[in-house]
């Protein structure tokens, strides 16, 4: 019958969220043949037919004509340099993001990790310090605490939010305590009611590593805009991406003066050097390369949202794979990546890389993202065995340092559960590349007595 060969996508163009929720019947729900596939009771992986073939995703990093005419812009201008000129394209570029994120004050510099850094130093963050963040995130987060010579302390995760967990940071203070680095992972918001409500218990500052997180909105704030200073970055994977670059932003206007003279090597705007400071300058063709960006970079940022909206929607009545918890206040998140949690026993204990193989074969690429927490790198005995730790922290400090370098959540995240979509890319797709996605990890769920032989 007409109706039986019902596909799956279009059973999720006609059928609501509410409507599948309200089954109460699982397997039933989910027993839909797939459109074109003859074999839809057999995996791609053990020889039928894949969901999604010969389809590519929309082109990162993002460009048109606009990027394209701003880099010939600068290059014919032979302004190549941000000191060249005080209206080039990294200042007009401050002046615009600081707008549009609602801040008083951008300072442009090289890469997220130089932000960070830029932000540490300039709050007077050093030796002797301690700065509590999370182990699960990009190197650069505790290399930007390293570079200053404090000590970074991480603190365990919420597993269903993958962001850092408040409860076991406010564990972890003790009287080095001096600042709290949240970082808003996938380009979602961490919890920042409860850790503006920890440092200001505990007197700390707070650095928000909002690398991720490009105009993702919190309780009616930007992200970048909550603590006391933010910080992105403009990587070429990122939403706002120009291949390597970052950016400050504040509304203090005496600590964002001291981010622009320690990423100016110590130098400040009135020419003369009067600290310790690294050269960060952000250069002329990176300005080039956001500011042609920044017309329609909302219209993506939306359409991230719509798309990931979407997803939840659907994905959230496929037993087994959680979409990330948001907090409490959260409005819109950059979806730098889209993340799921993937619980094996509800798919007869198959390990996720075989769950990620079945996928991959259906034309669906998901990945488990960091391999391993940061607790769990090199850089822990390094730092211990160094004079100069040696010399700022007692031998009994980086003994209990090493000893609690443990965050068993998040070695179940990295092990077993993370399971995520790259999206600055694929979640400017269409409505039917987001039904691939559902069909493919609804396919995969159907048939989840194969998985094992995959």
């Amino acid at each position: 019958m007409k109706n039986e060969s019902m596909s799956r996508r279009a059973f999720i163009k006609t059928t609501s969220a509410g409507a599948i929720a309200a089954s109460q019947i699982i397997a039933p729900a989910y027993a839909f043949n797939l459109q074109g596939n003859t074999q839809s009771g057999k995996l791609a992986a053990l020889g039928g037919k894949a969901i999604r073939s010969n389809k590519n995703w929309p082109e990162w990093p993002y460009r048109d004509q606009n990027v394209l005419d701003e880099i010939m812009k600068t290059t014919k201008s032979g302004i190549w340099c941000r000191i060249q000129s005080k209206t080039g394209t990294v200042p007009t570029f401050e002046k615009k993001y600081a707008e549009m994120i609602g801040v008083k004050r951008c300072v442009a510099v090289g890469s997220g990790t130089q932000a960070l850094h830029t932000s540490v130093e300039a709050l007077g963050l050093g030796p002797g310090d301690e700065i509590i963040t999370s182990p699960y995130t990009d190197p650069g987060t505790i290399a930007s605490i390293l570079s200053a010579r404090a000590l970074p302390v991480l603190a365990d995760l919420d597993r269903r939010s993958f962001q850092l967990d408040p409860d076991d940071v406010e564990r972890r203070i003790n009287e080095n305590t001096k600042a709290i680095m949240p970082v808003h992972m996938m380009g979602q918001p961490a919890h920042m009611e409860r850790f503006m409500q920890i440092a200001k218990k505990h007197k700390l500052l707070v650095i928000e590593d909002a690398c991720q997180a490009h105009f993702a909105k919190y309780q009616g704030k930007t992200l970048g805009t909550i603590g006391d200073v933010g910080c992105f970055s403009h990587q070429s994977s990122k939403v706002l991406s120009c291949g390597e670059g970052g950016s400050i932003v504040g509304n203090d206007e005496e600590l964002m003066e001291k981010c622009y003279t320690v990423q100016n090597h110590g130098t400040s705007k009135f020419g003369r050097t009067e600290t310790i400071g690294p050269k960060y300058r952000m250069n002329e063709f990176e300005g080039a390369i956001l500011l042609g960006q920044l017309p329609t970079v909302l219209e993506r940022h939306a359409l991230r949202n719509k798309n990931a909206k979407y997803l939840t929607s659907k994905i959230k009545d496929i037993p087994g794979i959680y979409p990330q918890k948001l907090y409490e206040g959260t409005e819109e998140g950059s979806f730098y990546l889209y993340c799921m949690s993937y619980d094996k026993k509800l798919y007869n204990g198959a390990d996720r890389s075989k769950y990620f193989k079945a996928l991959a074969a259906e034309g669906i690429s998901l990945s488990p993202y960091i391999k391993n927490g940061l607790h769990k790198e090199p850089w822990v005995d390094n730092i211990i065995n160094r004079k100069v730790y040696q010399k700022m922290y007692t031998p009994q400090r980086l003994e209990q340092f090493k000893e609690e370098m443990v965050c068993p959540n998040c070695d179940i995240v990295c092990d077993e559960e993370m399971v995520m979509l790259w999206a600055s890319g694929p979640l400017l797709g269409t409505q039917e590349d987001m039904d691939d996605v559902i069909n493919a990890l609804t396919k995969v769920y159907e048939n989840r007595d194969q998985l094992n032989k995959v």
